[in-house]
């Protein structure tokens, strides 16, 4: 989530002041009156449309609340906030909903001006009562339970006129004035009318490019890009939603998705399974240019993907029994033989990035550990903890045995049907969940290389809505799990590893971690007040994380596949730190 033209150089040791952009570090790439993005061009032409797939199905038009599953991009293309992220700079953002920003000198405030342009998609203004409704509401129990966790630093809205208002902090944070330009504005009129967490698919009314024009239940989706739409002329907007169409259909299946990719029945594709990129994405269409496979290099941060092992199962509560599950994962065959070597090791819950620990701790990470030596594993004192590799001189046989070791110490014993069982004569049962068939051919392996040591691991694929039902509900025993990362971490950290997030349903502290010294360091690393504590507060919290073994690391890839129809143009550039469906709304229909 991120939002117009006239922004505040954030330095909370200066006065407050007017200007037109918000960054962590205090500069910015693009100077006042710029342009336009670099990762747009001035070549791009407005029309025709573009088709794109999901997988599962949609019941509900709200993005915003917890139960339900909304269609993809209703959020990005209806829906517009205070201001807009560069997709070329770590954490900066230029003004959109909001023409003027000014950072209070004591850093406990900010105050949003504006644009008076702005409307929402029936032509009605956008207004600070507005901004204010919509902040009332994501902080209310009718949203999802995130955005309380995420602004709760940010205590109130004063409106101050129809287009000036202003935030008070309930402390100094040097993300929140960022993390509030985050806001999505809303309609305060349009949900008088229609209740916000109804749940149901009336069309949405939002102040972006584009509204909701055709639908078919759970199936597909049409945007239609709105003509008289208020912002088309601000930098942060030309060049970007060029189609005057985006339709979005949905798949059950992503082998079937390829299949419909191939036969053209939609035009461009992500690709994240390795085997399907080695082996799928060629032949007659590929060879005469029809479709162009191509890879995207990007400086994103890859975050950490792994088995998430759910801690409110007494089974994970012990550290053996998660360090033994980790030994029974052969990252190196599956790399060899499942992935065609294209992926690297994820070691960091902050992989490829300069957030991620290295080496022993420097005297600022001790500084933030030593406090909790008696309550941290020795491990995070010395080298950054490392997964476990059968890479020579290592092998899998070793690291078994290392497993059965951990076992036995944590009281298993083999049963009579080949499991291990604890001292009352229940099994090491495991039961895996997933959404995707494609991580079958990963679990498959792992479950046989356990089934050695006497752990029973079954897994199962369900429906998109049904997995989502349960992961909201932390009803789940492993399942995978991908943490992204941006280069700046901040106050979402509390809603992946903080205590006060494992009990409310739809959180991203799926693990179900509660761990004094983690809230600790969390809270560390959100107050900072510059970029090298920042460095120092994720560093330490990654030893941390990594030493608690929480879960089964995987891997990751250090740029994007996708593959498209080739009737399409793009810029020159693409930006630093994206996801491929960012750049695509900078691309654009050639002429025929």
């Amino acid at each position: 989530m991120k939002l117009l033209p006239l922004l505040i150089l954030l330095s909370l040791a200066l006065p407050a002041r007017a200007d037109h952009g918000l960054s962590l570090d205090g500069h910015l790439k693009y100077p006042s009156g710029f342009e336009r993005f670099a990762f747009t061009s001035p070549q791009a032409k407005v029309g025709g449309g573009i088709t794109l797939h999901a997988i599962g199905a949609f019941d509900k038009m709200n993005p915003f609340t917890l139960k339900g599953s909304a269609p993809d991009l209703v959020g990005r293309l209806v829906f517009e906030s205070l201001t807009v992220q560069s997709q070329d700079e770590p954490f900066s953002q230029y003004g959109l909903l909001a023409r003027d920003i000014a950072v209070a000198a004591d850093g406990l405030g900010i105050k949003f001006v504006g644009d008076a342009q702005a409307r929402f998609a029936d032509g009605s203004p956008v207004t600070a009562a507005d901004v204010a409704f919509s902040f009332a509401t994501l902080k209310s129990d009718q949203a999802h339970p995130f955005y309380r966790s995420y602004w709760q630093d940010v205590a109130r809205a004063e409106i101050l006129d129809p287009h000036r208002i202003r935030f008070h902090f309930a402390r100094k944070n040097r993300e929140l004035p960022m993390i509030t330009g985050e806001l999505p504005v809303f309609s305060k009129a349009f949900h008088g009318q229609h209740d916000f967490a109804k749940g149901d698919l009336t069309p949405p009314l939002g102040s972006g490019p584009y509204r909701v024009g055709r639908v078919q239940a759970g199936q597909t989706i049409t945007f239609e890009r709105n003509p008289d739409y208020w912002g088309r002329d601000l930098p942060v907007r030309r060049g970007l939603h060029n189609f005057n169409q985006v339709t979005v259909k949905y798949f059950k299946d992503p082998v079937v998705a390829l299949e419909g990719f191939k036969a053209g029945e939609f035009d461009f594709i992500h690709v994240n399974n390795s085997k399907q990129w080695a082996r799928d994405y060629q032949g007659d269409k590929f060879d005469r240019g029809l479709i162009v496979k191509t890879t995207l290099p990007h400086r994103n941060g890859a975050g950490m993907q792994g088995f998430v092992l759910n801690l409110r199962r007494p089974l994970f509560q012990d550290i053996r029994v998660r360090r033994a599950l980790g030994l029974a994962f052969d990252f190196e065959w599956s790399n060899s033989n499942l992935f065609h070597g294209q992926y690297t090791r994820s070691e960091s819950y902050f992989s490829n990035s300069e957030l991620a620990a290295t080496g022993a701790p420097t005297p600022e990470e001790l500084a933030l550990l030593e406090p909790f030596r008696d309550r941290l594993d020795p491990a995070v004192f010395g080298p950054a903890p490392r997964p476990p590799s059968t890479a020579a001189p290592g092998s899998l046989r070793d690291n078994l045995r290392q497993a059965v070791a951990l076992l036995k110490e944590a009281g298993w014993r083999m049963g009579p049907n080949g499991l291990l069982v604890d001292p009352k004569g229940h099994p090491l049962r495991i039961d895996a969940l997933l959404v995707s068939p494609d991580f079958e051919r990963v679990l498959g392996p792992y479950a046989a290389n356990l089934k050695k040591i006497g752990v029973g691991l079954e897994y199962r694929t369900v429906d998109p809505a049904l997995y989502q039902r349960r992961i909201d509900a932390f009803d789940f025993d492993l399942i995978v799990h991908s943490y992204g990362q941006s280069q700046s971490p901040g106050n979402e950290q509390r809603d992946s590893w903080h205590s006060v997030s494992a009990d409310i349903p739809g959180s991203r502290n799926l693990m179900g971690l509660k761990d004094p010294v983690v809230d600790a360091l969390v809270d560390r690393l959100i107050y900072v007040s510059d970029r090298p504590a920042l460095l120092t507060a994720c560093r330490a919290l990654d030893r941390v994380l990594r030493a608690g073994h929480y879960l089964v690391p995987h891997f990751h890839i250090p740029y994007h596949r996708v593959a498209y129809w080739n009737r399409f143009e793009h810029p020159v550039t693409p930006p630093l730190y994206y996801s491929p469906e960012d750049w695509l709304f900078a691309w654009w229909v050639k002429d025929r």
